[in-house]
């Protein structure tokens, strides 16, 4: 039996729940919790006990704010908000009203998750600059579904949102980025899947009054009126890596590792196509592979500012694993590549390669402007979250 007074449940049984609900509910149907919503919402006494608190919506009780409204008022409602996934959930820790994101661990599927995520947190290692894996504020059991583990992280924002505007913005983020992955292999730690979608920014100096989680352009309050924010060059993130689901933490004494391929977000690894996914792999190799693969994708394919990366990239990419540098040769390369990069390179604007003549005379009219400010405001051409000494 559950602390909670009833039986103990199962993944098994949560999903059976789900889909079941799914097919008979409309789930468009905001006035109603889906089924996934349930989940959470038969969990949030339980959360509050252990000092966290889900969005009312999600609270016992829960009446629609515009119940007695125009039905019309529902879009700008807080409480309308919906979620749709039983992995993650955004809540706030009641004793500070600090924002955090719950995500929920099957111990029997990911056996090794929270032990590598409380091993990044640990004391010694949080002190260390360079780590870039994301924090873990608290690990909470939950005694009413078997194997199930919950997170609780700090409310980050995707790294990309709002776009990057310079060259300086995205040189940080790639020093960040490759610093994070230096110091997971430092420490024997494979991720295994750090690809766009498992990298997030702590973007709380850029939005000083917060956003909502589910919809980052606005702020968690009645209403949903925009969240202000300023650009990364005025208020520097941090950037860090998540989701350690598939990641491996190795002995060093063991020599290389090899691993069975498991697939990740980005399922171009070259290595793991054909014939080659039947056999171990080296990860670390395969992790070069997938950071290299953001760059290209989401800086090289864009935007036509990148060509000094090309090089690089192409290294981190290489078919054969074995040829690809190491983190560190990463490191040393991207500190010559900034080294060799001008000031008027460094605060020139991103230009996408889609955009139209006229955004570009409009974007390039407006960064001019701004970088005039950013210069008598002494802003550094690339920002950095750290604190310079005194």
């Amino acid at each position: 039996m559950s602390t909670e007074g009833g039986p103990i449940l199962t993944k098994e049984d949560l999903d059976k729940e789900i889909d079941e609900g799914l097919k008979t509910e409309d789930a468009r149907d905001h006035r109603k919790l889906n089924p996934v919503e349930r989940f959470w919402a038969k969990l949030q006494p339980w959360f509050e006990s252990r000092g966290y608190m889900l969005r009312p919506r999600y609270r016992p009780g829960w009446v629609p704010s515009w119940e007695e409204t125009d039905e019309r008022a529902s879009l700008d409602s807080e409480d309308w908000i919906s979620v749709n996934t039983a992995k993650t959930m955004d809540a706030v820790r009641i004793r500070d009203n600090y924002p955090v994101m719950l995500k929920a661990i099957w111990t029997h599927v990911h056996p090794y998750e929270v032990e590598i995520a409380q091993y990044l947190s640990s004391q010694e290692l949080r002190s260390d600059p360079t780590n870039h894996c994301v924090p873990v504020l608290d690990v909470l059991h939950c005694s009413t579904y078997q194997n199930l583990t919950f997170i609780v992280m700090p409310l980050l924002r995707w790294f990309e949102n709002p776009r990057m505007a310079t060259v300086g913005e995205a040189v940080d983020f790639f020093r960040q980025l490759f610093e994070g992955l230096q110091f997971m292999h430092k420490h024997r730690i494979a991720h295994r899947d750090c690809a766009a979608q498992n990298i997030r920014m702590d973007a709380s100096a850029m939005y000083p009054k917060g956003f909502h989680a589910q919809r980052p352009w606005v702020l968690p309050e009645p209403g949903l009126p925009v969240a202000p924010w300023y650009h990364r060059t005025e208020r520097p993130p941090k950037y860090y890596l998540i989701d350690f689901g598939i990641s491996r933490r190795y002995n060093p004494g063991n020599g290389e590792p090899l691993e069975p391929v498991i697939l990740g977000g980005d399922r171009t690894v070259p290595e793991f196509q054909g014939e080659g996914k039947y056999s171990p792999w080296n990860p670390f190799p395969t992790d070069i592979y997938y950071i290299g693969n953001v760059i290209k994708i989401d800086y090289l394919e864009r935007y036509t500012n990148f060509k000094f990366m090309q090089e690089l990239v192409d290294d981190m990419r290489q078919e054969d694993p074995s040829k690809r540098p190491t983190i560190d040769e990463v490191v040393n390369r991207m500190e010559g590549i900034i080294r060799s990069l001008s000031i008027f390179k460094l605060r020139s604007y991103l230009i996408e390669r889609d955009m139209t003549p006229a955004e570009k005379c409009q974007d390039i009219a407006g960064n001019f402007f701004r970088q005039i400010f950013w210069v008598v405001r002494l802003l550094p051409a690339i920002p950095s979250y750290r604190k310079k000494k005194s």
